[in-house]
């Protein structure tokens, strides 16, 4: 399928209408047999069940749509050859995905790294090896561009091919500071996508949809630290409704960043302590997905699962189903600008997970002379405990 400059125009107008989110998007194009017909039904249809809704108009439309080209993003649509096969064998897949970059990286098999925001030097240290390994076997990583574990794992998989899901819309970067990430990526030939409007600022609720376009864009998805009410929960949740592979890097009972990995090993998640682990589990699926059985899962039928959409009801196209059906983050991730002192920066990246000076230093943004003067003062403190080969570990509290 490919749709002329009209229908793509349609397509924009209904699904940026309100109360229109995926499924109610499908419903209506089913119903009336294209966008067009179905943009005309709608003030009725709405009128009809207490309010009178609007789409956008064209000049509006048409006007993202220009935005859009001038950064050189293509919006394209479900069923389009451009469109990640991944991605529209999900049940709540976006009708339009705005890509920029190269989209060939997205017809690759992916598999998604995330994680905590605050993760610890080990974590980032074991992000980095895990991206890199997992890209060298002709992996695309996807991750969230968020700080901690997301942005280390995009970097490390800069050279062999990552894509970036935002929250919000491709003109507003989020968090600003990674905006030179984003070039990186897309430099090296890398992907970003995106379902939101430009100009889009994300809010708290937009994270867990984005969270759902990166399972479902992957084979797999590996969450490397995250605590029990963490957003990369969600990302895992997702993977399993969607009948994706659900791996988790296990970590000490005694840090707080790893009692969400743990209770998903608990649950079934596949154990990851090293790449291997998970490229034996995806190599079968890797080398069906050139005939699309790869995809062709059992996933439970979402009709009745909380969604991030306050959908309207027209005569059964769509539930209408709470915004607030999942957990959401509790506040937007903080800055990294924080006046954090040296020593409480560096606790900040201590786990009871031995790791070396250089990578302290390295994670910290510290001088290894500063790390090495502060971990004395902490091990003066008996906060931490050394280990052989140069190591430390934070004493559990």
């Amino acid at each position: 399928m490919q749709l002329t400059d009209a229908q793509r125009l349609d397509w924009l107008r209904l699904i940026r209408t309100e109360g229109v989110g995926p499924r109610t998007f499908r419903g209506l194009i089913n119903r009336f047999g294209g966008a067009g017909p179905a943009l005309d039904a709608l003030p009725d249809l709405t009128a009809a069940r207490g309010r009178r809704i609007l789409p956008p108009t064209r000049g509006e439309a048409e006007a993202e749509i220009a935005a859009a080209a001038r950064l050189g993003i293509r919006l394209v649509a479900m069923g389009e050859p451009d469109y990640p096969r991944a991605l529209q064998a999900t049940d709540s897949a976006p009708p339009l995905l705005a890509i920029r970059g190269e989209a060939a990286v997205l017809r690759r098999p992916c598999v998604a790294i995330v994680g905590s925001r605050n993760a610890s030097a080990a974590g980032l240290a074991f992000t980095e090896r895990l991206a890199r390994a997992l890209g060298e076997a002709g992996l695309v990583v996807v991750s969230g561009l968020a700080r901690g574990i997301d942005a280390r794992a995009h970097k490390a998989a800069l050279v062999t091919g990552t894509v970036a899901v935002l929250a919000g819309g491709q003109d507003r970067i989020y968090p600003a500071n990674h905006a030179g990430l984003v070039d990186a990526i897309l430099g090296d030939g890398g992907a970003v996508v995106a379902e939101m409007p430009m100009g889009w600022e994300p809010r708290g609720r937009d994270f867990p949809r984005r969270n759902r376009i990166i399972s479902g864009l992957s084979l797999g998805s590996v969450v490397v630290e995250a605590a029990r009410r963490s957003g990369s929960l969600i990302t895992a949740r997702f993977a399993l409704e969607q009948g994706r592979e659900v791996f988790a890097v296990p970590g000490s009972p005694l840090d707080p960043r790893a009692e969400g990995t743990n209770d998903l090993i608990r649950q079934g998640a596949t154990l990851v302590a090293e790449p291997d682990h998970v490229l034996l589990v995806l190599a079968p699926l890797v080398a069906e997905v050139g005939t699309g059985s790869a995809l062709a899962v059992d996933r439970p039928d979402l009709a009745d699962e909380p969604i991030f959409w306050d959908e309207i009801d027209l005569d059964g196209i769509a539930l209408t189903v709470p915004a607030d059906g999942l957990a959401e983050p509790a506040s937007a991730p903080s800055s990294l600008t924080e006046a954090w002192d040296d020593r409480s920066r560096l606790i900040a990246y201590l786990s009871p997970t031995p790791v070396g000076t250089d990578e302290l230093a390295r994670a910290s943004g510290l001088s290894v002379r500063i790390v090495q003067t502060t971990l004395l003062e902490l091990e003066l403190d008996g906060r931490i405990e050394r280990h052989g080969s140069g190591t430390v570990s934070l004493i559990g509290q």
